[in-house]
C-alpha cells in the first residue's frame, strides 16, 4: 500500500449527500477481485449516458477535474453496501483523499486499508472547501496527515481528528497484510514451537 504523508492537489466538488457505494462503483463491476482497472467505472451512472458516452455536466468529466486527487463531498459519503471495490475504484481513478462531514463506518475503515485518507470536518468548513473546489484546477487543497491539517487555497488551516493507529498505518503504508508481516518473526517462532510440541499435527 502506498504511504500517505501529504498531498497537494485538485479537489472535485461533489455536494450530493448520501453518495452510496453503488453510485461509487455499480454492482455490475464487482466481478473482479483485482484492485486495478476499476477507475474507468467510477461513478459510472453519473459519468456516462446509456450509450456509454461521457456526460459533459459530471464533475470528473470536466477538464479542470480530470486529474483530481481529492473529493469534497456532501454528508454520509460511502453509505450503502459494504463493498471494498468502492475505495479500489476511487484509488484507481487517482483519488487519495475524500473530505466530508461524515462517512459510513465500513467505507471509512476500508479507505484506510487501501491508502485513502477520509477527512471529517464540520459542515461550515466543508462548505468553504466546496466553494474553493468549485473554482477549478487553480484552487488546490493541501492535506498534511502528520499535522492533521487541511490548508485551503487562501492559506486557511483546518485541523481534523484521526485515530492514531489508522494514522500510523497510512503514514507507513501498512495494510492488513503488512501489519501481520510485522509479526513474522514471532509467528515463525510460534509455529516452530508448536510443531516441536505436537509433531503429529
Amino acid at each position: 500500500m502506498d504511504k500517505f504523508t501529504s498531498l497537494t492537489g485538485i479537489a472535485a466538488p461533489m455536494p450530493l449527500v448520501n453518495i452510496d457505494t453503488d453510485m461509487i462503483i455499480p454492482k455490475q463491476f464487482l466481478k473482479t477481485i483485482k484492485r486495478t482497472g476499476l477507475g474507468v467505472s467510477l461513478f459510472h451512472e453519473m459519468r456516462y449516458d446509456p450509450d456509454g458516452k461521457e456526460r459533459a455536466d459530471f464533475v470528473l468529466n470536466q477538464i479542470a477535474y480530470r486529474t483530481a486527487e481529492i473529493i469534497v463531498a456532501g454528508d454520509n459519503f460511502g453509505c450503502g453496501s459494504s463493498r471494498e471495490h468502492a475505495p479500489w475504484a476511487l484509488l484507481d481513478f487517482g483519488i487519495r483523499c475524500v473530505i466530508s462531514t461524515s462517512f459510513a463506518d465500513i467505507f471509512y475503515n476500508n479507505c484506510f486499508k487501501n491508502g485513502i485518507l477520509p477527512v471529517t470536518l464540520p459542515k461550515e468548513q466543508v462548505d468553504q472547501l466546496m466553494r474553493h473546489a468549485a473554482k477549478g484546477a487553480n484552487a488546490r487543497l493541501t492535506i498534511d496527515l502528520e499535522k492533521q491539517m487541511v490548508t485551503s487555497p487562501d492559506g486557511e488551516n483546518m485541523n481534523f481528528d484521526i485515530d492514531p493507529f489508522k494514522k500510523r498505518c497510512l503514514l507507513e503504508g501498512l495494510d492488513d497484510v503488512a501489519l501481520t508481516l510485522e509479526k513474522e518473526a514471532e509467528i515463525t517462532a510460534f509455529e516452530t514451537r508448536h510443531q516441536l510440541a505436537m509433531p503429529w499435527l
